[in-house]
């Protein structure tokens, strides 16, 4: 993805891990979980803590953590994905909270049925880690599949919005003597 060179960042401390929040002429660009998939390099984007539309996407994160929000009214620029992914970016915001899709429904839901890896690559690449929910993107039969975040972090977000699905299956651990 290619981003402005007038992008500032933050950090955030969510209850799941560091975020870095970004921002360019006032509107957001991204927000990644620290070291998610990706997650593009920041290092050059300088550091503007009291930036207002940053300070409300921190105070809209620590609500929805709170419990006390179920949605964010944020500015997004999706520019940075392509017109496809754009698309998709944009069917994940009609998740509602606590509700969750598959890839093939969400893939029908765009009007291309056949492109579910497609979809799925547009869902792995969002740039908006909760803001756009793609953590409500499930396998079939409700199955937890990937996210950038990990699936620690997807089953967590899962969890808070009281969704159902089906976990993980648990992996038999060795047996140490």
């Amino acid at each position: 993805m290619k981003y402005l060179t007038t992008v500032v960042q933050t950090r955030y401390g969510s209850p799941l891990g560091p975020l870095i929040l970004a921002a360019a002429q006032h509107k957001l660009i991204g927000v990644w979980f620290d070291g998610q998939s990706h997650q593009p390099d920041t290092t050059r984007w300088p550091a503007q803590h009291d930036h207002p539309l940053l300070q409300q996407v921190q105070t809209q994160l620590s609500a929805y953590f709170a419990g006390q929000r179920q949605a964010f009214e944020l500015p997004l620029d999706l520019s940075g994905g392509t017109d496809f992914q754009q698309t998709v970016w944009r069917a994940l915001l009609q998740i509602p909270f606590g509700a969750t899709l598959s890839y093939g429904a969400l893939s029908a839901s765009i009007g291309k049925p056949g492109a579910v890896r497609a979809v799925a690559g547009a869902v792995a690449r969002n740039p908006f880690s909760i803001i756009v929910p793609c953590h409500r993107v499930l396998g079939v039969g409700a199955a937890l599949t990937g996210y950038a975040g990990g699936l620690p972090r997807k089953t967590a977000l899962l969890q808070l919005e009281g969704a159902a699905f089906r976990p993980e299956p648990t992996r038999p651990q060795a047996i140490t003597p």
